[in-house]
């Protein structure tokens, strides 16, 4: 997670009906529980100890960790099946070098890439659920391989894990109606860069995005819930939708059962978490949005942010929360309202 302040704009909206809807797909949530369950923190271990190990160099944008990272991806989501949301073998948004040095930087980044890929909805394909998390690291420094499995590998692991019961579930014919995209971007440790560029550059019509659900660290506990780990901070989950926020509620009541901490959601939060992760660049543009975080932690943004101090055990149980809550906001009737939205 990037540690650059932001300047705020207040995002604010309201609805209503989210009970009517969550009982209008009562049929597909079953099928949910399914397919949720093949979310594993076995397999979940098996992603990280891979992406975020010493191969892949601190995946630092630009640069060849980061390339090999991006290949890891890419090569998941082919032998899955699903396919590139730009079309044939090329998963890769370009995302140059002029852009993401806009800003002066002591040291200039070299071209860089989002991975995009995409499930095909059934009945409205037009309309698209977007899951992110940053693929990128700190790099090395001072001979140091800062391995970054929380912040982001923890994220990222997920989402392979959630398209990849999203795709079981297609090719059980029973795919989500509304599309989605598995949007993994880079540069966020520079300035939210992935993000910016995708929002200002999207390869489906910003209007057409349903709302943004952005895992950045989920995958250890912080400070001050040593004593009880089942939990997740939840950000921006009622600043432009009040259905999307009373949705994960329910949801989460449901099926996962984890206690959401909306301690970091406060507008007068010092941290201003809400503005320092890849969500904000969707809500930018009144695009509602649910940031899930675990708080910071000794290691964040240290070279001791290694994949044998995950849970994953909080780890699976927290993408399924991801998972279920995109599965009801694909399946339900109606799109969700971004009833907050900044005229």
């Amino acid at each position: 997670m990037k540690k650059i302040f932001f300047i705020a704009s207040a995002i604010v909206f309201s609805a209503c009906g989210t009970n009517k809807n969550v009982a209008e797909v009562a049929n597909t949530e079953d099928h949910a529980a399914k397919y949720a369950a093949t979310i594993t923190a076995k397999e979940l271990g098996t992603h990280l100890f891979t992406y975020a190990s010493d191969e892949f160099e601190g995946r630092n944008t630009g640069e060849p960790g980061q390339k090999k990272a991006i290949a890891y991806l890419k090569d998941f989501y082919i032998s899955q099946g699903i396919a590139s949301a730009i079309g044939g073998d090329d998963y890769f948004q370009e995302v140059p070098a002029e852009f993401l040095n806009k800003r002066k930087r002591q040291e200039p980044l070299k071209d860089s890439e989002n991975v995009v890929a995409f499930i095909k909805g059934t009945e409205k394909p037009n309309e698209i659920v977007v899951i992110s998390a940053h693929l990128d690291h700190e790099g090395i420094k001072n001979g140091k391989i800062y391995n970054g499995a929380d912040d982001d590998g923890s994220g990222t692991v997920a989402i392979l894990e959630i398209a990849q019961a999203f795709q079981m579930a297609t090719k059980a014919g029973k795919g989500p109606k509304r599309s989605i995209l598995f949007l993994h971007v880079t540069g966020e440790e520079k300035g939210l860069l992935g993000s910016q560029y995708y929002t200002e550059n999207p390869i489906f019509p910003i209007a057409n995005t349903v709302c943004d659900l952005n895992i950045d660290m989920i995958g250890r506990t912080d400070e001050r819930h040593k004593s009880d780990p089942n939990y997740v901070y939840l950000i921006g989950s009622d600043k432009l939708s009040t259905e999307l926020h009373k949705l994960s509620e329910e949801i989460n009541k449901k099926y996962t059962n984890i206690n959401l901490d909306y301690k970091y959601n406060d507008e007068n939060d010092p941290n201003r978490f809400y503005y320092r992760s890849d969500h904000y660049n969707f809500a930018k543009f009144n695009v509602p949005i649910i940031f899930y975080f675990n708080g910071t932690h000794v290691d964040y943004h240290k070279p001791t942010d290694t994949p044998d101090k995950i849970n994953y055990e909080l780890l699976e149980n927290r993408a399924k929360l991801v998972f279920h809550t995109a599965w009801q906001v694909a399946n339900r009737e109606n799109r969700i309202v971004a009833d907050k939205a900044i005229k």
